[in-house]
């Protein structure tokens, strides 16, 4: 017989215990069953849906009483158990839903992707494998302990001068000759991370424009002796007292390099040196320079002069050169091609520079057209121009004979000759090489062999250039100062438009005036003015030689000529970058192809500013052959005591650059840029260590 069930009702007596003990096991089975079905539920949809959702547990307790005192109804679907399970049901379906729309818009947004946004995830997983490179460093540099975070020592006292990658003994023993010997030769000697320092009575440089006739004696490797015996056109200088060396006086001695810039002019039909400008003239190359008289003297004139000569351990031209604040670098003749492009300068001078012209078939002369543009000039002057003295020899008479038959077969026109000195002028016309006599001098240059921008390549005995779409005679030039700002047929040699070039040139304007106002405090704050000097006027004579490290199309160079700041730039660009270089001599700028895992041909303390734009992340984007600290360590032998460096790159790149600095001891200091949140500025000084102070 049935009994009904009322909430709360309780039925006592011995069947009444009966009773309650079959109900409490019959409660106890049901309960059992409904967890293993709710289980099995859940384990369910945990295997379709991997995703949990922490809610609070409303689940009724375990004997089915509320706190009320009422048994809960299962069945009942307002209970709070039924409620729980249809809101996770609810919640698990809307997460499917949500997940299926986001694939289904990332397919759409992934089809309809455009050409900029491609560019900004191209940038994003560029930044990102720039972190990935950095934090991979970083670890390494943990891994190898406090070890490899020391300070570099110092370099014993005979790298004072040193250049890596010009050994002449080193060279001969290898068995070099013939000239080869003074040829750049690099990865024979280990590379040595440690700072030069500066010679003992080592000065700061005298500010622009005084530095250019007056240096200090102790700032160069050379002997009295030599100073006293210089007597050559470019080569005259004396002694003001112990400390300094003069290039310029009162006597009259040393005013013949002016008469002698006055006499080319002449020869090449202009009433004087002032007007080489009007006549497509503007970059000169100075072989066997001297001392940089002429370069000197042209500078007045807005002529901007390149000095080369061969590395010399004692009384080096190029050294002496630099200290003047005037371009030169290490550079020879011997057996490789310059590192040049084709058709860079519009003259070419060689006083008295010691290189034997007729030798090895003439291919040193074929060297010199290389480099010189269409209708450029080619100026010589040694007593070896006497062909027809009375002082004549059958050497110098064979010399003069095979000179005039070369230069014939080059295409070139003698313009004149005056004394000691001939002028030859280059060929504005290419057919001039269709219309020579077959197999008479030197054949055009093959595709394959007529390299624009050779990097230190053997010389070549063919004519190279002479195919190139920069075939523009000077004179059909603009002449400078618009020379530095090309037209658009002129750009599109090299695939630029006018808008890419004048947005990058006005992005250089701004960041001119943003590193001048940065500088210009640190310098007068962290060094005050010394003794017995004023103040500069603006713009703050304080930097003459300028380094770019990453030049690109030359921007720095123009924002900086356009701010009128007094300074001229050795524009590098990197040989494992975009070769900008020909673009660069075209608009009258001077540089050089260089790889920044060797030495710069340059001797130690050469520049007062090196700037590097971008050149971290072309570098870590390289499988190198050197580290960052290689390359830190060769920008501290370039720079001049409390000379600057400024890099500009990406935050990550820069914060580590920042952590690499303290190695080499320099004064570091980031800086954000308002423009461009993804870049940063590096501004680095070398301090002025003393040799005496650190020895004792």
């Amino acid at each position: 017989m049935s009994r009904p069930l009322h909430r709360g009702a309780r039925i006592s007596g011995s069947n009444g215990s009966n009773n309650d003990l079959w109900d409490s096991q019959m409660k106890e089975k049901t309960e059992k069953e409904e967890l293993d079905r709710r289980g099995s539920d859940q384990s369910y949809f945990a295997l379709r849906f991997p995703f949990r959702l922490l809610l609070p547990d409303n689940s009724t307790p375990k004997n089915g009483i509320a706190e009320n005192g009422f048994a809960s109804d299962s069945l009942l679907v307002g209970s709070p158990r039924i409620r729980q399970r249809i809101t996770m049901l609810i919640l698990k379906l809307s997460l499917v839903l949500i997940v299926i729309l986001a694939l289904t818009g990332s397919f759409w947004w992934a089809i309809s992707i455009s050409t900029t946004s491609r560019g900004h995830i191209f940038r994003g997983y560029r930044r990102l494998q720039e972190q990935l490179v950095l934090d991979l460093w970083d670890i390494g540099e943990l891994s190898l302990g406090s070890s490899r975070l020391k300070e570099l020592e110092f370099c014993p006292q005979d790298f004072e001068n040193h250049v890596p990658c010009f050994n002449v003994s080193a060279n001969l023993a290898l068995g070099y000759s013939d000239g080869s010997e003074y040829d750049r030769v690099c990865g024979h000697e280990p590379r040595q991370n440690c700072l030069a320092l500066a010679p003992l009575n080592y000065k700061i440089p005298l500010r622009w424009p005084t530095g250019r006739d007056v240096i200090w004696f102790a700032n160069v490797k050379i002997t009295a002796q030599e100073v006293m015996s210089s007597g050559s056109l470019t080569k005259r200088m004396m002694m003001l007292d112990e400390e300094q060396i003069s290039f310029r006086s009162a006597s009259l001695m040393f005013d013949g390099i002016e008469d002698y810039s006055h006499q080319i002019a002449e020869m090449i039909g202009l009433r004087n040196e002032s007007n080489f400008i009007h006549a497509g003239v503007r970059t000169i190359l100075d072989i066997g320079c001297g001392y940089g008289s002429f370069g000197a003297h042209l500078f007045s004139n807005e002529l901007l002069t390149m000095c080369i000569a061969n590395y010399e351990a004692l009384g080096s031209q190029v050294q002496l050169t630099l200290e003047r604040g005037l371009p030169a670098m290490i550079a020879s003749f011997s057996s490789k091609q310059l590192p040049y492009p084709s058709l860079s300068f519009d003259m070419l001078h060689c006083a008295r520079c010691g290189i034997d012209w007729d030798q090895k078939d003439g291919i040193y002369l074929i060297e010199v057209d290389r480099v010189l543009k269409p209708g450029g000039y080619f100026v010589w002057t040694s007593p070896l121009t006497n062909f027809q003295g009375v002082l004549r020899t059958k050497e110098r008479k064979k010399m003069g004979n095979f000179f005039r038959d070369f230069a014939d077969k080059l295409c070139w026109e003698m313009l004149s000759q005056q004394d000691e000195t001939i002028v030859w002028k280059k060929t504005s016309k290419r057919n001039c090489y269709n219309s020579r006599k077959p197999g008479s001098g030197p054949s055009l240059c093959s595709k394959n062999h007529d390299v624009e921008s050779p990097y230190y390549q053997p010389l070549q005995a063919c004519i190279a250039g002479a195919q190139s779409r920069r075939w523009i005679p000077i004179e059909e030039r603009t002449s400078w100062p618009s020379r530095a700002n090309l037209n658009k047929s002129e750009l599109a040699l090299y695939g630029l438009h006018p808008e890419e070039v004048a947005d990058d040139t006005d992005n250089w304007k701004a960041a001119v005036r943003n590193y001048w106002s940065l500088l210009s405090p640190l310098i007068f704050s962290d060094h005050p003015k010394r003794p017995g000097d004023e103040d500069p006027s603006p713009p703050y004579n304080m930097l003459r030689n300028v380094l770019d490290m990453n030049a690109n199309f030359g921007g720095f160079n123009s924002a900086l000529l356009e701010a009128r700041k007094s300074v001229w730039v050795m524009n590098v660009v990197p040989t494992n970058g975009p070769n900008y270089l020909p673009l660069i001599m075209d608009r009258g700028f001077v540089g050089v192809l260089h790889d920044w895992c060797e030495s710069f041909p340059t001797y130690p303390r050469t520049y007062d500013l090196v700037h590097a734009a971008g050149l971290l992340s072309l570098e870590i984007g390289q499988q190198r052959r050197c580290t960052t600290l290689d390359l830190f360590s060769e920008i501290d032998r370039l720079l001049r005591p409390e000379g600057w460096v400024i890099f500009r790159d990406t935050a990550p790149l820069i914060e580590s650059a920042r952590a690499l600095t303290s190695r080499l001891k320099w004064d570091a200091r980031v800086v954000e840029m308002e423009s461009n949140s993804d870049e940063r500025l590096l501004i680095c000084q070398k301090p002025f260590f003393k040799r005496q102070a650190i020895q004792s």
